[in-house]
């Protein structure tokens, strides 16, 4: 192992304790899941976005995007 590569390891291992090098491409990767979304169009501003599924309105048709949610609330106040 060479000067460099120690001292990056060094600094991996300072950031993260458990850091214990890299150890090829056959490592499983781990990955969070995230919520499942549900593609959606805003009836503001017609674009589709993508949402998850709890923050869904029983009534996709009434769907506000938060962009537009915000806009909306700047205009008020």
């Amino acid at each position: 192992m060479g000067r460099k590569d120690r001292e990056r390891f060094q600094r991996m291992r300072e950031v993260n304790p458990d850091y214990v090098g890299f150890r090829g491409n056959d490592a499983v990767t781990i990955r969070a899941t995230s919520p499942p979304t549900e593609t959606v169009v805003c009836t503001v501003c017609n674009r589709r976005r993508n949402v998850a599924i709890d923050n869904l309105p029983e009534d996709v048709s009434t769907f506000v995007c938060l962009r537009c949610q915000d806009g909306s609330e700047a205009d008020a106040g």
